[in-house]
């Protein structure tokens, strides 16, 4: 390898904790706190708890994911020949997180980032009802739905296309607000925002009709308010091989049947 400190991580799946073992007997690594990039080994879910883990500790370095999990979207292949040479090559992609501000029912504050979505999802079998705000003014004064979740570009092929959501092409200043189950308006399929837009969602009858809101991974249950906005002052670094760009792959998801 380079001389550029590299740690190596990895998911506690017995096939990632093999081939981590088979990458430390072959390459010299760093502890996370001295290494100025990250290789991940793990499906998406580990990717996603990688970067979490970088936004928590304020320590943004770029990362260059292996797939031993399922879909891997955000991985490379696991590929350990030539692995030096990929990572002099690989192609960088910029990812802005949202951040998402939750109050509970009972009072409390927090904050959180998400880099795929925020969702908000009904808890019980009654319908969610939501008033959804963008930039204060009241695009929808009651949403009857399952819930309703906002993407980034990069999740807009996760829960957001499974919800039937828009693919957004990464590096589009895009948000995608869509409405999951929706009930009245039945027609309505949601919509398509600048990335600089402020969305925030109040539930409605909130202690008769619980709301959990998901920040990626994290669950708050109960909640009453929401708001959500891109963050601005942290941007995070997806490394890719040239031949498998993170771009390619969001654009080529629009012609999977």
């Amino acid at each position: 390898m380079s001389t550029m400190r590299r740690a190596l991580v990895a998911s506690p799946t017995p096939a990632a904790q093999t081939a981590a073992e088979e990458l430390r007997a072959s390459h010299e690594w760093v502890a996370e706190d001295e290494a100025e990039m990250i290789v991940a080994l793990g499906g998406d879910g580990f990717m996603l708890q990688t970067l979490h883990g970088m936004l928590q500790r304020r320590q943004i370095l770029p990362v260059f994911g292996m797939n031993l999990g399922t879909v891997g979207f955000l991985m490379n292949d696991w590929r350990p020949e030539g692995l030096a040479d990929r990572l002099i090559h690989a192609r960088s992609f910029n990812v802005t997180p949202l951040t998402m501000r939750v109050e509970t029912v009972d009072g409390d504050v927090k904050e959180i980032p998400a880099i795929n979505e925020v969702s908000l999802l009904r808890e019980t079998r009654q319908t969610a009802k939501l008033e959804v705000t963008v930039n204060n003014r009241v695009v929808m004064p009651e949403l009857v739905c399952d819930g309703i979740l906002v993407a980034t570009p990069a999740g807009s092929t996760a829960y957001n296309l499974s919800a039937n959501g828009p693919i957004l092409p990464l590096g589009s200043s895009l948000l995608a607000l869509t409405p999951i189950s929706p009930f009245r308006p039945r027609r309505w399929r949601g919509a398509i925002l600048p990335e600089k837009a402020c969305i925030s969602i109040r539930v409605l009858e909130a202690d008769k009709r619980p709301v959990s809101a998901v920040a990626d991974q994290h669950e708050f249950r109960e909640v009453r308010y929401v708001s959500v906005e891109i963050d601005r002052l942290r941007t995070l670094k997806l490394l890719f091989d040239p031949e498998h760009a993170l771009d390619d792959r969001i654009t080529m998801e629009q012609f999977i049947a």
